[in-house]
């Protein structure tokens, strides 16, 4: 696979090269299975052996029976990807310490899996209501005492569907698991025999609030698989828009934490900010989301800066900086943050947390400086890192960010390169690519592999929010229930980025 090494292993050597892998510092990434050819499954795990090392992807050849050992006892993060591939592909994982079902529900079939070949895609699902399947809890209170609110996945507001199942007892949650993928939308599937270009146009719909970071990485997978080098002139463009979205991303984010915390100033203050940084993108490109412009080689059309559009970023990067600073000096608001939602960083490299979330918890690791892309290796990148882990240091992260963000945009304007904008990508038939951006929320990554005619045959969509909603749990667990908005609102979570 372009754009990463490959090693090639049997399925009865996973485990002890996880082990190693783990033992060395490494960490796996993500897993999925395609097949490339009818009745031959193939798993790919790729994995990151050390920063500024370069990944390498794990091939396994499934056996005939299509059951491989589960790496979720010693990787804990594949136990979601393991779950994934078994709804999805059909394939078992032996010994999984969580074998149920997760895109495809309790009593949710289909007569081939959704991703194999032969599935028929307009065929429904066969539905069999069955009770909710609830754990047996061990404390001293269990009993009448606990209640049981399975919340959604119906919910008022402007929310995603989702439902969330609480047991507590009092204030406290003893148990609590999310239930999200009610409204899967089969999004690698409709990837399939597209031509590479216009798969850009899909990947930039996978998560809206992330089309640029998402079309970013799928492009990049694309000129992996295709040998194409985007002219610097394109990557610095990319550059900007990709820090574009990560701030209003962010300003987004502090309003909607205000808004958990009753702080209704700070939200209205917040959300003025993300409209404005979203209607200078939108004079830059013409999208307030950076949408249609990211193509594979390239973009589809040069891009002009405004006459006066860098002062006005300017002056809204000080309208941010004073709003991060009465943030910081609101102690109300500070007092529903601190030691609320807190994760472990032990726990956070198991289970897998990406971006904001596992910097806040010690893990001082960015794919813009770590595996660098585009032009990152050559700007001078700033990597907040916090150790408490709560609600609060996911906050001073993203304060962090911001301020880096708006450092690197500066840097991009002052130094725009001038010439082509895009570069030929000729598409290589049975091509293999590799791609990575680091979003707003984490890690996206784009695996891409084309048929024998040049089209997309398998793309595979790592979301940082799958990685992000595995760990969220852990932090909910004997907590309370005056909380939980303001711990979930802190992780910055996206549904549609999870169920694709």
């Amino acid at each position: 696979m372009n754009g990463c090494e490959s090693r090639t292993l049997a399925a009865a050597g996973l485990v002890d090269a996880c082990t190693e892998l783990l033992g060395q510092g490494g960490r796996m990434q993500f897993a999925y299975a395609w097949f490339p050819e009818p009745g031959l499954a193939e798993l790919r795990y790729v994995t990151a052996p050390a920063a500024r090392r370069p990944f390498v992807a794990w091939k396994v050849q499934a056996p005939p029976a299509g059951e491989v050992p589960s790496l979720a006892h010693v990787s804990p993060l594949l136990g979601w990807y393991e779950r994934e591939i078994t709804d999805l592909c059909g394939l078992h994982f032996a010994g999984h310490p969580e074998p149920d079902p997760l895109v495809l529900h309790d009593g949710a079939s289909a007569a081939r899996a959704p991703l194999s070949p032969g599935h028929d895609a307009d065929a429904a699902l066969c539905l069999q209501a069955r009770p909710l399947r609830l754990p047996e809890l061990r404390t001293p209170h269990a009993g009448r005492e606990v209640q049981l609110l399975p919340f959604g996945p119906v919910r008022g507001d402007v929310l995603e569907s989702a439902q969330f199942v609480f047991m507590y007892l009092g204030e406290a949650i003893i148990w609590y698991q999310p239930r999200l993928f009610f409204k899967h939308r089969g999004m690698e599937r409709r990837f399939q025999g597209l031509r590479a270009d216009l798969g850009c146009l899909l990947a930039e719909r996978v998560s809206g609030v992330g089309s640029v970071c998402h079309a970013l990485a799928y492009c990049q997978a694309v000129e992996a698989a295709c040998g194409c080098v985007p002219p610097p002139r394109a990557l610095a463009l990319r550059m900007l828009l990709a820090e574009l979205e990560r701030l209003y991303n962010h300003l987004h984010y502090l309003g909607h934490l205000c808004h958990t915390t009753t702080l209704k100033v700070g939200e209205a203050e917040g959300k003025l900010l993300e409209e404005r940084m979203k209607q200078l993108l939108a004079r830059l490109c013409g999208s307030r989301f950076g949408r249609g412009l990211l193509t594979p080689g390239g973009l589809r059309r040069d891009l002009a800066v405004p006459a006066g559009w860098a002062a006005q970023l300017e002056s809204l990067c000080g309208q941010a900086g004073r709003y991060g600073d009465m943030l910081e000096a609101t102690q109300s608001h500070l007092d529903r943050l601190q030691t609320t939602g807190h994760l472990d960083r032990r726990v956070a490299f198991d289970q897998g947390a990406t971006g904001p979330v596992e910097r806040a918890s010690a893990i001082d690791r960015d794919l813009r400086r770590d595996h660098a892309y585009a032009g990152y290796a050559a700007l001078p990148l700033v990597v907040p890192v916090r150790e408490a882990g709560d609600a609060h240091a996911r906050v001073q992260v993203r304060l962090g960010e911001i301020e880096a963000s708006f450092a690197l945009a500066r840097h991009l304007l002052d130094a725009l390169p001038a010439g082509a904008w895009r570069a030929p990508c000729t598409p290589v038939p049975e091509g293999e690519g590799l791609g990575w951006a680091e979003g707003p929320r984490g890690s996206v990554f784009y695996a891409v592999h084309l048929d024998a005619q040049g089209r997309l045959a398998r793309v595979k969509v790592k979301s940082p929010s799958f990685s992000n909603w595995r760990v969220f749990p852990s932090t909910v667990h004997d907590s309370n229930m005056m909380d939980y908005a303001i711990n979930e609102a802190s992780f910055g979570l996206s549904i549609a980025g999870c169920a694709r």
